[in-house]
C-alpha cells in the first residue's frame, strides 16, 4: 500500500517535474523489462531489450528488481547523465548495512549470490568500475536511443495532468495516476506492494516541504514515492502514453493530414511552452515560418502565445494537447 498523508500546506505544494531523468528512467527501463504486465503494450518492447541488452550491464539486473523498490542512490534526480553518474558515487559512500542485506536478500542466485553487492557495499573500486560500465552501457544501448520519445511521454503528460489540475484541483490530478489510487480524506492511497507510508494521521502530513510529481515512460506499476534528503517527496507513476506507444516522430499519425507535418510538430512540441527562436532551431525551419504556423495554430484555438520581455513564448492549450492525445 502507498499511503501519503497530507496537510492543507502540502496540497498547496504540489509540482510537477521539469523533464524526464536519465538514471531515474533508465532503472525504470530496466525494471520494465523483467516485469509481465501489460504485454499488448510492452510485450515487442521487452523481446527488443533482451535482445540487445548489453553484457557489461547485466549486474544491473542484481540491483533493480521487478517491483521497482530500488535502491536509492541509483535513481538521482539529476537531469545530465555524466552529473548524475557522479552523485550516484557520491551517494554510494553512504550505503547502509541494512541496505546491503535487503539488496543481498532480493538479488538473483549463483555462484556466490550477492558477492558484487558486497564489493560494492564494502566500497571495492573494482565493484564501483564494474557499476560505472555497466550503467553507461545500458544507457547508451536503452535511453539514449530514445531519449526524444522519452521526453515527448513526459512533456504530453504534464500537459494533459496540469489541464486536469487546473480544471478539477489537485485530489483528481492525484488520482488520475492510477486506476485503483483513492482519497480517503486528506490521506492518498493506492493499493500493492511495495508498502510506503508518508506523513502520519496527526495531521502533520509532508511537513509543507513539497510533492513532485513525475510521469515515466517506462513503469507500469503503482505509483512510487521517494523521499530526498532536504525532506521534499518525488512522486513517480505511469505516464498516459508509455514509450512503446509513442510515434518515432514527434509528428507522425493522423495529425499530418489534419494540420500538415510541420504544423504538426510544432504542435508537439508546445506541450511544452518555447519561444519561437527554439521552435526554429528544434525544428530546422525559419523564424517567419515558425510564425505563421503558430499564428493559424492560435487562430484555431490550439495554443496560446504571450510576450515575456523580449521573448515570445507559446504553449498548447487544453484543446491542443486533447487533440494530441487523441491523433498523436
Amino acid at each position: 500500500m502507498l499511503r501519503v498523508h497530507f496537510s492543507a500546506e502540502d496540497l498547496l505544494d504540489v509540482t510537477f517535474a521539469a523533464e524526464p531523468l536519465p538514471l531515474v528512467e533508465l532503472c525504470l527501463a530496466l525494471v520494465a523489462g523483467q516485469r509481465t504486465d501489460e504485454p499488448a503494450v510492452f510485450g515487442r518492447w521487452r523481446y527488443r531489450l533482451a535482445r540487445e541488452f548489453p553484457a557489461p550491464a547485466r549486474p544491473l539486473l542484481e540491483l533493480l528488481r521487478p517491483d521497482g523498490d530500488n535502491p536509492g542512490f541509483l535513481e538521482p534526480l539529476v537531469p545530465d547523465f555524466e552529473a548524475a553518474l557522479d552523485a550516484v558515487r557520491e551517494a554510494g559512500r553512504g550505503l547502509a548495512d541494512e541496505e546491503l542485506a535487503r539488496a543481498v536478500s532480493r538479488s538473483r542466485g549463483g555462484g556466490d549470490p550477492g558477492g558484487w553487492l558486497r564489493a560494492l557495499w564494502g566500497q571495492e573500486r573494482e565493484a564501483w568500475a564494474l557499476l560505472d560500465g555497466a550503467l553507461r552501457a545500458a544507457h547508451e544501448t536503452v535511453i539514449a536511443p530514445r531519449w526524444g520519445g522519452i521526453r515527448r511521454s513526459f512533456r504530453a503528460d504534464v500537459a494533459w495532468r496540469a489541464r486536469l489540475l487546473a480544471g478539477h484541483g489537485i485530489k483528481a490530478a492525484l488520482a488520475s495516476t492510477h486506476p485503483r489510487a483513492r482519497w480517503r480524506g486528506t490521506a492518498f492511497e493506492v493499493p500493492g506492494p511495495p508498502h510506503f507510508e508518508a506523513g502520519g494521521p496527526d495531521g502533520r502530513g509532508l511537513g509543507g516541504r513539497g510533492l513532485v510529481l513525475m510521469p515515466s515512460a517506462f513503469w507500469t506499476g503503482r505509483p512510487l514515492l521517494a523521499g530526498l534528503p532536504g525532506g521534499s517527496h518525488v512522486l513517480l507513476y505511469p505516464a498516459l502514453t508509455p514509450l512503446p506507444l509513442v510515434a518515432p516522430d514527434g509528428a507522425e499519425g493522423s495529425l499530418d493530414a489534419l494540420l500538415g507535418r510541420t504544423r504538426a510538430a510544432v504542435l508537439h512540441r508546445l506541450t511544452d511552452r518555447r519561444t519561437t527562436s527554439e521552435l526554429a532551431r528544434d525544428l530546422g525551419i525559419s523564424l517567419p515560418s515558425v510564425s505563421e504556423h503558430t499564428r493559424t495554430l492560435r487562430a484555431a484555438g490550439l495554443i496560446t502565445t504571450e510576450r515575456d520581455g523580449k521573448a515570445v513564448l507559446h504553449a498548447a492549450t487544453g484543446l491542443g494537447v486533447d487533440l494530441l492525445r487523441s491523433g498523436g
